[in-house]
């Protein structure tokens, strides 16, 4: 398993390069500047368009914007904002927010382009179930520039929907079921495997009806559940009100300089912080991953543009509005840096684990003040050893697992940690390893005990669901691009497997759950940014047409917007409405 580990942290080296880094910013600052800030036009005429003032049922499509942009938040708005945050900080420091505003609002620009051009090229042959996505922008877009091209853009299209795939299994799935798993373990001790059947039962009731049932479900569940979150989250900083403007300097000074270890906390470099921050935001708003595209694909319209106005709303909602919640409750409770749960009396000695790896000598855990020890409960202890680039000192966590002998007395049995130094303990301190969910629920347990229990576990079930039916559909329709429709049935299978195979003790760190989701976003930017350059130009002359027409007052203002219960449901574009 540490082979494999290493492998995993040496592909998210490459794929998470500071070139990469820089080349997917600025494509988003590229676009917006094209396209005259288009952040603008998403916040004011995307939700007229949002509301259903031009819905047509005589548009081709299969649900309305409404349910559109549901269905992509729904892959967005999950445990990314719960537990994708909480890493970010807990790896790159507060820091790692200011980097997530930035990609969230250049996002914005990204997303509007790389559905424009989606919604130019999708595949309406079948006007109630059309197929988009940036796989039929390589291979239609390719064949239609010169017909000898269409070989290359099938291939394009097919590299897009293996990295599709590989995102689908890592972070659309595995990642989502790990923290629901961990989170639900942790506070009411269900086993991982009976948390994995019953999501993966769940999940395979919504995905079985395809794209108008997971339309269906989303808009009524995204809206319940972002609204409850941040009621939550908004007590949590009501309550903690006075610190707020502290953490908001913290966040900005934090991005430009190194983050001093504290507590919990060993210690973040500027670079990690703008690293682990464009990390969770791309992976939470999916800006230039080309998923989303795939569910806006689905909507009912007949202008291209409209609908990618629609969805530069999501990284807006996603990052700016709901991980920034998460964030500012995080940091006003202090979880991030709290302090060690128990005292070494005597500490535990370092010994050798083998060539090169140390760890510590397992023995009784130290009393705990507050509660009893359990088995399962991963702690950590910090030693000082090599220099750490993360950290940008010499401070390191080195993990344990609490276990119970035969009699009921806890023991911690230590992993290894692989340093050319012989490492020393830092301090006398044994601390909780918060992860992922864990974390933010402990922070909205700071206020109001038991909150965090309940609250978050049952947002990461929401979540997870929710991300995991669009998933699903995602993956679906990279299966139908490169297979036919006769690969969905054995698809939907092997993706309800792999969510109880993620609940197994597949993932125990939150560095090795870092990389699995670094691993599916890094690809997929791989394969998708490359489009976005080959054919941004006509996304680009599109939406500055559609704009031209719009202030023109060419499209009219369109029709009074339906009710809330049409809109939801859909029936405002059903066809029998009239």
């Amino acid at each position: 398993m540490d082979q494999v580990n290493a492998f995993m942290g040496a592909l998210n080296g490459i794929l998470w390069h500071d070139v990469v880094l820089y080349a997917v910013l600025g494509t988003g600052v590229v676009f917006t500047l094209w396209s005259g800030f288009s952040q603008y036009r998403a916040l004011t005429h995307g939700s007229h368009v949002l509301r259903g003032r031009y819905d047509d049922p005589d548009d081709p499509g299969a649900i309305n914007h409404f349910q559109a942009l549901s269905a992509a938040l729904s892959a967005t708005v999950g445990l990314g904002n719960i537990g994708g945050v909480a890493l970010a900080i807990s790896l790159g420091g507060p820091g790692a927010v200011f980097w997530m505003w930035v990609v969230g609002f250049f996002g914005m620009a990204l997303k509007l382009t790389e559905v424009t051009l989606s919604m130019l090229y999708r595949n309406t042959d079948d006007p109630d179930n059309p197929h988009g996505g940036p796989m039929w922008v390589a291979s239609r877009g390719m064949a239609l520039r010169n017909p000898r091209l269409a070989g290359l853009g099938k291939a394009i299209g097919t590299v897009f929907c293996i990295t599709l795939l590989i995102s689908t299994a890592t972070g659309g799935n595995m990642f989502q079921a790990w923290n629901v798993a961990e989170i639900t373990q942790n506070y009411f001790g269900v086993p991982g495997i009976a948390t994995g059947i019953l999501l993966a039962t769940v999940v395979g009731t919504v995905i079985i009806g395809g794209i108008k049932r997971i339309g269906a479900v989303a808009g009524r569940l995204v809206p319940f559940m972002v609204v409850m979150y941040l009621l939550a989250g908004s007590y949590v900083l009501i309550v903690h009100a006075e610190r707020i403007p502290e953490m908001f300097a913290l966040i900005v000074r934090a991005a430009f300089n190194p983050t001093e270890a504290s507590g919990a906390f060993i210690g973040g470099t500027m670079a990690f912080a703008f690293l682990f921050g464009m990390k969770r935001a791309l992976f939470s708003n999916e800006a230039g991953q080309g998923s989303s595209p795939i569910a806006h694909s689905a909507a009912k319209t007949g202008e291209p543009v409209r609908e990618a106005i629609v969805a530069g709303l999501e990284p807006f909602i996603d990052t700016l509005v709901v991980c920034t919640f998460t964030a500012l409750v995080i940091l006003v409770s202090g979880v991030w840096q709290r302090p060690g749960e128990a005292v070494f009396a005597p500490p535990p000695a370092v010994i050798a684990a083998g060539p090169g790896t140390w760890t510590l000598e397992s023995a009784a855990a130290p009393e705990r003040p507050r509660e009893t020890w359990t088995g399962g409960e991963t702690v950590f202890a910090l030693v000082e050893a090599h220099p750490n680039a993360v950290s940008g000192n010499n401070l390191h966590k080195l993990h344990g697992t609490v276990e119970l002998d035969t009699g009921g007395k806890p023991l911690i049995r230590w992993r290894s940690l692989a340093s050319p130094d012989e490492p020393v303990l830092a301090g006398p301190e044994l601390f909780l390893d918060y992860k992922g969910a864990t974390l933010t629920a402990k922070a909205f347990d700071t206020v109001a005990d038991g909150l965090g229990k309940w609250l978050v576990t049952l947002a990461a079930w929401l979540f997870a669901v929710s991300t995991m039916i669009s998933w699903s559909y995602y993956g679906e329709q990279g299966m139908i691009y490169m297979a036919g429709e006769r690969s969905v049935l054995p698809y939907k299978l092997t993706f309800l497997l792999l969510i109880i195979v993620a609940t197994v003790g597949f993932i125990e760190t939150d560095t090795e759950l870092d990389n699995l989701t670094g691993i599916g976003t890094g690809v997929m930017l791989f394969s998708n940014i490359p489009i976005l350059w080959l054919f941004g130009h006509q996304a680009m002359k599109a939406y500055k047409d559609y704009i031209r027409r719009l202030d023109s007052g060419e499209m009219g203002p369109g029709h009074a917007p339906p009710t809330l219960e049409d809109l939801v449901s859909g029936r405002d574009v059903e066809r029998d409405r009239r």
